[in-house]
Formats: structure tokens, C-alpha cells, sequence
């Protein structure tokens, strides 16, 4: 014992009573009385570090270290301490602890490991160890390790109860526990009947109901795409603060939507009427027609229509009484006051949803009879009964989420042309679903060239259909992706459905040279000759030529054969347009870097370039491409470019519109907007419109003066092209003066500070920008690179310091000589709730072996989904990600995140053959709208990798 510990014990002798403390310390101290006996001091023996490791270790492996067995002679060791002093870096677990352990990295050679194992005792004596692992390298099986992030938009967030067991849980089955959103959002979610859907954390007590608190503006929209819309029926509320019905939509189809009447705080209620679903809920700037104007109907009446006539005394069970019509035709009933109460109505009523406006509750009463009839059995169809009039305004319904065209001028460009059916774009890609209805009029007669049968997917190889089968064995691969660019170049306008196409008097002729798995060089060439009119392998040449080639592919390296070809289209007065591609590279890509070919780079809702584009030298102008990651406008939805597009599923393929994003969606604009320049002035010439492209004639310049690696010669600009166009044939048309704005809606969201806006002259007579001002506090509007009209580039900046949080909105109006135009403006303030769409799934999928190899299960973490595969052997992969809303076990259905690398329409191939810590790639919620009416076909996401149980 030490000297300064027994004069302690002695001291503390005098403060024990009991007999047997006393003796104890009386015996420390050296006895009960006489002379006091000193202790001996031993010297301090120091420990012994002992360590063993496996000699040897494969890569991949988990390697233990031990040094449990160390000692100490005379006391006990206190600490631990494991390192590394030689060979590659690998991170240990329990460097602190007995074992340390590390995962044995990839080696192409045997390569050694050293370790050090320092021990120390209590009385801080150390002693140490080294230990050596030999990695053992085989080059004839090699593995690698994959790491890097999957990316979510700060514009998504997640349903907090999905049915996946593996997402953090925050029940928002009440308005006291509604869940906060930001707005705008983009939510994934999931509800289901006590005992459906699938095996999860609902199955079995079932989730009826989500809520959600969120303010809205006056006028803002919340859509409900209710993805399994087949089996299930999910209804959308509008609720104050009270708890009052504000709006509702309890419509039997894919989606619906409510308004905001006033400025404030309003809850959302999802709600489950049968079945189970997953959804997606859209919070935007504007209230979208996606169904028209609400339809006016007469309360308290429905028109049924009886399956063999078998009226029987279903009626009176119903709470309904006959008024018109009678045997082997529609009968009109009328709805007992009340009668939504009764149980046939089901569960919704029995909520008792709370009303301020009698003739709302009526029409809910009216709407929610007809649901309930319509799952009745003796009832074939259940109607309301509908109020007609005998005008309507026509429109394209879908067109206010088309941001891209304001974006380059291209409604000003109308003004003066649609173009013409005697312009024809040549679109060689997947085909076409020539069924569209949005495409309908707008298509001449096409051919197939993809050669392989098997790649074809069609049945056969060359022939005279070119319509896009998709991938009837991996529906979910079945992109569309010829359709898509189909309808930028020319869907069809003022049809009061769907979407515009930005030449939409043209016609397109559709080119297949892509399959299931791609193309190859020479079909393409072929189909680009059939489209010049050239002698091609179908024996063929088109009635009319082709006056423009779009070519929204790449990949393939330089053919002087090609080239050639490319050239020669030139001489024959055709222009080819083709998309840079989506590897960020500067490296050229073919066909986009071939001299005479137009090359599209791609930016976003803000006129930047997009992170996935093709840039360098050979770069001839940008278009909107579209950046899925954002939200610029506000509106609820991913700002990708959004065209005409389709779903397969397990029945057959249903016609829809899909936002998609890369540089295969800027080329059609470009193209379109060549043919807006055709169709006024017939004999422009490929070579006259470089040259109007060089002079900037076509364009806003972007980035560096002049032309740069990332713009070309800069943003397309549909109005500046058509009047270039126009002066080239000695024409002098001047439209009236109009001022107009690169967009009419800008969101800050609650995380930017800083966005920009063009003001410029969307007419031809002249105008000055006379002011440009505000009516926020905390907005600051300042021009940054304007003409001496005041037309040009102006910064937004906002300043959220002091401000309470929530929502705020401001108007930026700008008055000109010729007219006035406002801009809205929307911020929030308080911590961001996005960047979440729950539990992510990683899947590394062999396309060779169709296998999935490995998995890993993430959550957020500031907004990325970090990933690592520590050992995977040498080969090709693609890397799929997803969230499992449902838990059916696979990701990517309808209304869940989805992503890929490259990106989701374009899945790259990685070759691994060195160790990867750079795979990044988004995921987002796959957004397709339908098309009106919705086919009952039955979709899945089958296509993409099963995860794991």
C-alpha cells in the first residue's frame, strides 16, 4: 500500500463504530498502539502487451486485432490504444478497446498492415506491441470498393408512418399530430385499410388518414396522385385551422386537387376510402386544371344505371328515391337530406367532417353517394348529375407546368407562328406511342430500324412501324424516351388537354434506332438517311424529307463514315440537331461533336447549367433540360421538362406526361424552335443559321461574353430566332412591344438566397423598362446586366433575418412603355423539413447475370444518402436507388423516390476496376401525370432490381 493512502485510512479510522470497520483500519495502520511500522514500497512492475492477428486476409474481409491477453503483474491495465504505423490507410473500429478491428482493403499484390498496440497500467506504465496482417492480392479476382451519395432534393419530404418498417416513425394520423411541410413540396406517402396492402408496420391496424400543416397562399393548389389508383381510392381534404371543410376532391381516380380560398394556415387530410396506395402529394404556387374546371352538378341527385336492370329496393337502402327514368335505362335519383350519415357511405362520413357552407357539405353528400354506389353490387354506372352550358374556354391543361417555354421566349414566338405541317422534324429515337392523343395529327409515317429482333422487342427487326413497344419483359425500363422529345418538338396545342410542343404545326416523323438496351451506330445512320431521303436498308425514302433531324442520343466515339453522312444532310439544306450528353465531361460526344451538327447543352429553371451536361468546345447552345433536384417556380413539381410520355404495366401501355431531365430534353427545344424559323422563312439554310447562331442572333448570351464551354453561343431565345429568321428573308414583321419575364413565378424556398430573372422585349417594336420595384421589406430586386432599355439580367436577394417563420410573398412588378408585368415571389423561413424521402435502398445490379450483388439500406443525413460497398468483385454494374413506401420489397414504384446513375432515363454502366468513392446520383419522386381519361391499366415498377427481404 502506498505511504499517502494508509495515513488516509488512518484518519479515517476514528469515524467507524463498528467493530469490524475499526479492526480493518486499525490493521491498516499498523496495529492498535506502539511504535507505528512503516510500509514497504514495491517498485512498480510495467505491463505486458501481448497482441495476435491473423497473418493473412483477403480483401473485404473483417480483420480482428487482439490484445486481450495483455497483463499486468501488479495492478490492471487501464487503457487500450490501437494504430496503424504502416501500409494503406484503413479506418479501425475500437482503436480504445481489447480488439480493434478493420475491413482489409483492395490490393492487387499482396500488400502488409501494421498495427501497434500501446497498453498502459494504473500506474500509467506503458508498454507496446506491433502486429502484421498480409493482405493477400489476386489479380485473376479482384474486388473494389463503391462508395458515394445518393442526393435528395430539398423540395421532397416523406409520409412519417409509411408502411416500410425500416423508416423513422412519426404517426400523423390527427390534426393534433399533423405533420409540418414546407411549401412548395413534393411529399411520398402511403395509407391503407386495416389488413391490406402489404406485409409492414400498417398491415395490420391499418393508416386511414394522414395529416399535414402547412400555410398556403391564396390560390395555391395540393395535388393527391394516388398511385395504385386501380385498386384504391384515396380522397384529399382541405381543412382550417378549426377543423372546417374548406375544399375537398373525393373523385375514383388517379388524382385530386384542392385550393386555397384565403391566405393562412390550412391542414391536409389524406384519407383512405378502400384498398391501400401509395401517393404523392403535390404543394405548389398555382392551381393547376389538371381535371378542368371543377364540373358544376346538381346536389342531392345521381343518374345510376342498373346491372340487368335489378332496381329492386336498393335505392331506399341507399337513403335515395327514384324521381326519373325506368327499366332498361338511367334512372335519376335523389339523395334524403341527411342520408351521408348512413353506414353505405362509408367511413369517410362517419368522421363527420365539420361544414361552414351548406352547399359544399351538400355536394360532398352528393359526390360521396356516388362514390359508395359505384362499389355496389346490382350498380353498373353511378354519375352525378351534371350542369351543362353551352360555351368552354379551351386550353392546355397542363401547360402552366411546361416553366421551360417562358424560359426561352417561346409564347412571344407564337404570337407570329405555330409553324407549319409542311415543316418536318425527324425524331430518331425509341419510336413513338403513336396513340398519344397529344400527338394525334402531328405525326407523318415513320420506319424501324433497329435491326436485332431480340433488342427490338417487337417481334421482328427492320420494318414499317416505328411505334415504341417498351420492354414488356421489364416494364419499368420502358422509358418513352422517343415520345417524350416527340411532344417538346410538337405535341399538339390549344387541345385543352395535356401538354404544348414548342412547334406545334409541325409534324414529326418518327425514326426508331433505339431498343430495349440502346442502338448502334449503323441503325441510327440508317434512319437518318431515310430521313434525308437517302438510299437506306429499308429500301424506302420517305414522301417528303425531313427538315430537321433530331438526334437526342450519343455514346458512341468518332465514325468518318457518319460524318460524312452528317454532311451531306447539310448540303441537302437538312439541319441536325443532337443532345450533348449527361457525363459532365469535356470530353466530345458523337453525334452532338460532329462538324454540322447543332450540339445542345442543358440548363435549369435559372438559366444555369445543369450539373449532369456535356460541356467544352464543342458546344453550340443550351436549352432547358431541366433539374429535377428543384423547384425555381414554386409549383409543387421537380422542374424537369415535361412532355408527352407513357407507363407500361402488367395489362398494356397507358398514354400519360412525365417530367424527365437531361440534355436529350434540351435538344427538341432547339429543333422545335428551328422549325418556328423554317416555317416563316422556307429557304433558311443549315449554314445561315450557324451564322445567325455565331452572331448571337438566336440567343441570350450566358456566362463569359462571347461563346463559352458551357453555352455554345448561349440560351435559345424562340422570339429573337423567329424575328432573326424573318429579317433573313427581308421580311419586316414587328409584333407590338411586349414586355416579358423569364418567369412568372420564383421560389426561394427556405434555404436560397439568390435568384435571377431576364426581363426582355417579347414583341418587335421598341420599349423601355420604365421601373422595376417591389412590395416586400425583405426582397431586394437590383439589376445586374441590363441594356440602356433596362432589359436584361435582374438579382432577387432576400433577408430572412428577423423575420418570424413561415410563409411570405412578395410581387417584383415591372412597368415598361409598352405594358407592366408582375412576378411572384415566394420564401420561407424556419429549418428546411425536405431532402427526406425515407429509408433509401442501393442496389448494385449485374445486368450479365440480371442479379442484384449487393445492397445497403441508408437514411438522410443532411440531406444525402451516403453509401459504401466495401468489396465488390471486378465487373460492369448499375446502381439503382429507391425508397419502399409500401414495403412490397420493390423500390421505385408509383409514388416513391427513384434514382440512378447516371440519372433514371439514362442508366450509365460503371465499370469498376479500381475502387470508386465518387458515384453520386439524385433520386426523386417519379412524377407522371395522367392522361384524361386514365386507362385501367395495372403498373408497377417490376422492372427495376427486387431489394432484399
Amino acid at each position: 500500500m502506498k505511504p499517502e493512502m494508509a495515513e488516509m485510512l488512518c484518519k479515517l479510522a476514528g469515524q467507524f463504530t463498528s467493530a469490524i470497520g475499526l479492526m480493518f483500519l486499525l490493521a491498516a495502520c499498523g496495529g492498535g498502539g506502539g511504535d507505528t511500522v512503516q510500509p514497504v514500497v514495491e517498485p512498480n512492475e510495467p505491463p505486458l502487451a501481448n497482441a495476435s492477428a491473423p497473418t493473412s486476409a483477403t480483401p473485404g474481409a473483417t480483420v480482428v486485432l487482439d490484445g486481450s491477453a495483455s497483463s499486468d503483474s501488479d495492478g490492471r491495465i487501464i487503457s487500450y490504444q490501437w494504430q496503424q504505423v504502416d501500409g494503406p490507410a484503413v479506418v479501425l473500429q475500437g482503436s480504445d478497446s481489447p480488439q480493434a478491428s478493420f475491413t482489409a482493403p483492395q490490393v492487387g499484390a499482396n500488400t502488409s498492415l501494421a498495427f501497434s498496440l500501446t497498453v498502459t497500467d494504473n500506474d500509467n506504465a506503458e508498454a507496446s506491441i506491433t502486429v502484421t496482417v498480409t493482405i493477400t492480392g489476386d489479380s485473376n479476382d479482384v474486388t473494389f470498393s463503391l462508395s458515394g451519395s445518393v442526393l435528395a432534393s430539398a423540395n421532397h419530404a416523406v409520409d412519417g408512418d409509411t408502411n416500410d418498417p425500416s423508416t423513422l416513425l412519426t404517426p400523423n394520423d390527427t390534426l393534433a399530430s399533423a405533420q409540418p411541410l414546407d411549401n412548395p413540396i413534393t411529399l411520398g406517402g402511403y395509407v391503407n385499410e386495416p389488413g391490406s396492402g402489404d406485409e409492414g408496420r400498417s398491415r395490420v391496424e391499418g393508416d386511414i388518414d394522414d395529416y399535414y400543416r402547412v400555410e398556403l397562399l391564396q390560390g395555391q393548389s395540393v395535388t393527391l396522385l394516388v398511385a395504385d389508383f386501380e385498386d384504391a381510392d384515396a380522397d384529399l381534404y382541405l381543412l382550417s385551422e378549426a377543423g372546417d371543410v374548406e375544399d375537398f376532391s373525393i373523385e375514383t381516380g388517379e388524382i385530386e386537387s384542392v385550393t386555397a380560398p384565403a391566405t393562412g394556415t390550412y391542414f391536409i387530410n389524406v384519407t383512405l376510402f378502400e384498398g391501400a396506395t401509395n401517393y404523392i402529394l403535390a404543394v405548389g404556387s398555382q392551381a393547376l386544371a389538371v381535371q378542368g374546371v371543377e364540373p358544376e352538378i346538381v346536389v342531392g341527385e345521381i343518374v345510376v344505371e342498373y346491372v340487368n336492370n335489378n332496381y329492386d329496393a336498393l335505392p331506399q337502402d341507399m337513403g335515395m328515391q327514384q324521381r326519373a327514368g325506368g327499366a332498361g335505362r338511367a334512372r335519376l335519383l335523389a339523395l334524403r337530406e341527411g342520408m351521408a350519415e348512413q353506414r353505405r357511405l362509408g367511413r369517410a362520413s362517419k368522421r363527420k367532417y365539420q361544414f361552414t357552407d351548406q352547399r359544399r357539405q351538400q355536394r360532398w353528400e352528393t359526390l360521396l353517394s356516388v362514390k359508395s354506389l359505384r362499389r355496389t353490387p346490382g350498380v353498373r354506372y353511378a354519375e352525378p348529375n351534371y350542369r351543362l352550358h353551352s360555351t368552354f374556354d379551351p386550353d392546355d391543361n397542363l401547360f402552366p407546368l411546361q416553366w421551360h417555354y417562358s424560359l426561352i421566349a417561346l409564347p412571344a414566338a407564337w404570337d407570329t407562328t405555330t409553324s407549319d405541317a409542311s415543316v418536318i422534324v425527324g425524331v430518331v429515337d425509341t419510336g413513338i406511342l403513336s396513340g398519344h392523343p397529344d400527338l394525334s395529327g402531328r405525326l407523318v409515317a415513320g420506319y424501324d430500324f433497329v435491326r436485332d429482333p431480340q433488342v427490338a422487342a417487337d417481334g421482328d427487326g427492320i420494318d414499317p412501324n416505328p411505334e415504341d413497344p417498351g420492354n414488356s419483359d421489364n416494364p419499368a425500363a420502358s422509358s418513352f424516351h422517343g415520345t417524350h422529345v416527340a411532344g417538346t418538338v410538337a405535341a399538339a396545342g390549344n387541345n385543352r388537354i395535356g401538354v404544348t410542343g414548342s412547334a406545334w404545326s409541325s409534324r414529326v416523323m418518327p425514326l426508331r434506332g433505339l431498343g430495349n438496351d440502346g442502338g448502334t451506330s449503323y441503325d441510327v445512320a440508317q434512319a437518318v438517311r431515310f430521313a434525308a431521303g437517302l438510299p437506306n436498308d429499308s429500301g424506302t425514302v420517305p414522301v417528303q424529307p425531313a427538315t430537321i433531324v433530331n438526334l437526342s442520343l450519343g455514346g458512341g466515339g468518332f465514325s468518318q463514315i457518319d460524318q460524312d453522312l452528317f454532311l451531306t444532310l447539310r448540303d441537302r439544306g437538312i439541319t441536325i440537331v443532337a443532345s450533348a450528353g449527361n457525363q459532365a465531361s469535356t470530353v466530345p460526344s458523337y453525334p452532338a461533336a460532329y462538324n454540322g451538327v447543332i450540339s445542345v447543352s442543358a440548363v435549369d429553371g435559372q438559366r444555369r447549367i445543369t450539373g449532369y451536361s456535356n460541356r467544352g468546345v464543342t458546344i453550340d447552345v443550351a436549352a432547358p433540360g431541366g433539374d429535377s433536384s428543384t423547384d425555381f417556380n414554386g409549383d409543387g413539381y421537380p422542374d424537369g421538362v415535361l412532355s408527352t410520355g407513357g407507363r407500361a404495366g402488367d395489362i398494356g401501355i397507358e398514354f400519360a406526361y412525365v417530367f424527365l431531365s437531361g440534355t436529350s430534353m434540351a435538344a427538341p427545344h432547339v429543333a422545335g424552335i428551328i422549325a418556328l424559323m423554317k416555317s416563316v422563312n422556307p429557304a433558311l439554310s443549315p449554314a445561315e443559321i450557324d451564322t445567325l447562331l455565331a452572331s448571337g442572333a438566336l440567343t441570350d448570351d450566358l456566362g463569359e461574353p462571347g461563346r463559352d464551354d458551357l453555352y455554345g453561343h448561349g440560351l435559345i431565345n424562340a422570339r429573337r430566332a423567329i424575328d432573326a429568321a424573318l429579317a433573313s428573308n427581308g421580311d419586316e414583321f414587328r409584333p407590338p412591344a411586349l414586355l416579358a419575364a423569364s418567369a412568372t413565378t420564383l421560389n426561394f424556398g427556405a434555404t436560397t438566397d439568390t435568384l435571377e430573372l431576364v426581363l426582355r422585349n417579347g414583341g418587335g417594336d421598341e420599349l423601355s423598362v420604365l421601373e422595376v420595384s417591389d412590395d416586400a421589406d425583405w426582397l431586394l430586386v437590383t439589376p445586374t446586366r441590363t441594356d440602356s432599355d433596362g432589359l436584361g439580367l435582374y438579382t432577387l436577394q432576400v433577408q430572412r433575418q428577423g423575420l418570424a417563420d413561415g410563409l411570405y410573398e412578395a410581387t417584383v412588378t415591372a412597368r415598361s412603355t409598352a405594358n407592366a408585368l408582375q412576378v411572384r415571389v415566394l420564401m420561407s423561413v424556419g429549418d428546411a423539413a425536405g431532402s427526406d424521402v425515407g429509408t433509401v435502398y442501393i442496389l448494385v445490379f449485374d445486368p450479365a447475370t440480371d442479379s442484384v450483388v449487393d445492397q445497403f439500406a441508408v437514411r438522410v443525413a443532411e440531406g444525402r444518402y451516403r453509401y459504401t460497398f466495401p468489396a465488390l468483385p471486378a465487373g460492369e454494374y448499375q446502381i439503382f436507388a429507391g425508397s419502399d413506401a409500401d414495403n412490397d420489397l420493390f423500390i421505385c414504384d408509383a409514388g416513391e423516390a427513384c434514382g440512378a446513375w447516371l440519372t433514371i432515363d439514362q442508366v450509365g454502366l460503371i465499370t469498376l476496376d479500381r475502387s470508386r468513392s465518387d458515384v453520386d446520383f439524385p433520386i426523386e419522386y417519379q412524377i407522371t401525370l395522367p392522361n384524361q381519361p386514365a386507362a385501367n391499366v395495372s403498373r408497377s415498377n417490376q422492372g427495376i432490381p427486387r431489394r432484399h427481404e
